[in-house]
């Protein structure tokens, strides 16, 4: 195996043992907010290293001495100590969900998980019985060990006006040489896939996602104005990563998986994309089929749980690699540019990448954002933040129990930049982005004033030159 996957083998068995041994702290449903809690579960495995299969004699395996199977390891350390691992490759497993009409995550690559219901006894078991539910993995067993959790967050709609849910990640470490075959649940799931820790560290396969913003603020503003603002303002992209599968689980009997007509019908739109992703034949979503003609792409909510985990990891640099959010439209994205040309420098010099405290528990990464909603995470020191039609502040007690500065969290805070920092500017994308958002919003207001004078002074010489015109022809 490369030298990449034993440098990320030693450096996950202490990010594991540490998550395990020093868990971040449960986060309670802000007041007055929506009591909805959900659950996704990281779950990682080592593939082990490629040895020959041996030979047959006459239809049977040629026999060979095995000692007696070990029983599983019951602890992080001990499965990491033995040889096969150390030789291995991590991997982690994403779900592709279903193309549903209404479904805010519709066609997302994500975590397998989902909401607590009223019999689950915790949110650790409701990622336990989701994942069962959705993709067939059973990780109540002696063959997966809980490795912890990553930083719950609150879930609210783009405008941070109202909290949809919290959402708690927690990671799994299935324990054997070899993984039950995922079983994706049709109406949910789509595919599944796995993908090696070293695909997600990879620079090559750092890409954007491009987000129509407007789409969050169409509600208020009527969709002459929306379709307005779609087309003045463009897109705004984030950070990415192209997933390349080593494995890849489709659900097969998802109804039309099948094609049930065939020559030069498969190669349409719709048929090429209902085939193999289950994209109900619904016209209301036939505007998102282009987006399961790209390859798999993690972003927004999903990386933004999975940021702290990939910066633990060697190169040390997963944060390094991400890019500041900007537009696609040109003049727009170079007013950005200038207007954070200086922060950006400056924050520059403060980011050390590879650095990680010397502390047990880490500040959680940036908030993570999607085309609908964001999701803050919650640092160990600062309470849930009330959630209201108004902003409010509340004291932050440090770990020693002196006074912090008091801060607050404003629904418009986040504006439509889209990708928050959260109270705590501690972690890493926190320090890029802390101050970013100021800078952006004030280019955009530019932008527009100036996109705005510059159509009423068009507006106004063509009513000039169509003026002259008619008193020349009289």
């Amino acid at each position: 195996m490369s030298e990449d996957s034993r440098a990320i083998v030693k450096a996950l068995e202490k990010v594991l043992v540490r998550l395990s041994e020093n868990p971040y702290p449960h986060v309670p449903n802000p007041p007055n907010s929506s009591q909805k809690r959900a659950s996704v579960a990281a779950i990682i495995r080592v593939r082990p290293a490629y040895k020959p299969v041996p030979a047959s004699v006459n239809g049977s395996l040629i026999a060979v001495d095995k000692p007696s199977p070990p029983s599983p390891p019951s602890t992080i350390s001990e499965f990491f100590a033995q040889e096969w691992v150390q030789e291995g490759d991590p991997e982690l497993l994403f779900i592709k969900r279903a193309g549903r009409a209404g479904d805010r995550w519709s066609g997302h690559v994500a975590l397998p998980g989902g909401k607590r219901d009223p019999e689950d006894a915790d949110d650790f078991a409701a990622a336990v019985r989701e994942t069962r539910e959705e993709i067939g993995l059973d990780l109540d067993t002696m063959d997966c060990l809980p490795a912890g959790n990553l930083p719950e967050r609150l879930v609210t709609t783009s405008w941070g006006k109202d909290v949809l849910m919290v959402l708690c990640p927690y990671i799994f470490l299935l324990t054997g040489k070899t993984v039950p075959a995922a079983q994706p649940q049709p109406t949910e799931v789509a595919a599944v896939h796995w993908v090696s820790l070293r695909a997600l560290l990879s620079p090559t396969l750092r890409t954007r996602e491009a987000v129509d913003i407007s789409s969050r603020i169409a509600k208020h503003v009527g969709p002459a104005i929306h379709k307005l603002i779609r087309w003045t303002m463009g897109k705004m992209m984030f950070s990415a990563v192209r997933l390349l599968p080593t494995e890849s689980v489709y659900a097969s009997s998802i109804p039309g998986f099948i094609p049930t007509e065939g020559g030069d019908k498969l190669s349409t739109l719709a048929g090429w994309a209902q085939a193999p992703f289950g994209i109900p034949s619904s016209s209301s979503i036939h505007h998102s089929l282009l987006t399961f003609q790209q390859p798999l792409i993690l972003w927004g909510l999903t990386l933004g749980v999975l940021a702290d985990l990939l910066d633990q990891l060697p190169p040390y640099n997963a944060v390094a690699l991400w890019k500041y959010p900007t537009f696609t439209v040109p003049d727009l994205r170079l007013l950005v540019y200038i207007m954070t040309r200086s922060f950006r420098k400056n924050t520059a010099e403060a980011f050390s990448s590879g650095s990680w405290p010397s502390r047990p528990q880490r500040q959680p990464s940036q908030t993570a954002m999607d085309g609908a909603t964001e999701a803050t995470a919650i640092s160990v020191a600062e309470p849930a933040p009330a959630m209201g039609p108004e902003s409010t502040s509340a004291p932050i007690p440090t770990a020693t129990g002196r006074q912090a500065k008091r801060s607050s969290f404003n629904k418009h805070s986040v504006g439509i930049g889209g990708l928050g920092v959260g109270k705590d500017p501690q972690h890493a994308v926190g320090k890029l982005l802390h101050g970013y958002y100021d800078r952006v919003n004030w280019a955009i207001a530019l932008f527009l004033a100036y996109r705005t004078a510059l159509t009423m002074s068009v507006a106004w010489w063509v009513v000039r030159w169509w003026r002259r015109r008619r008193a020349a022809g009289t």
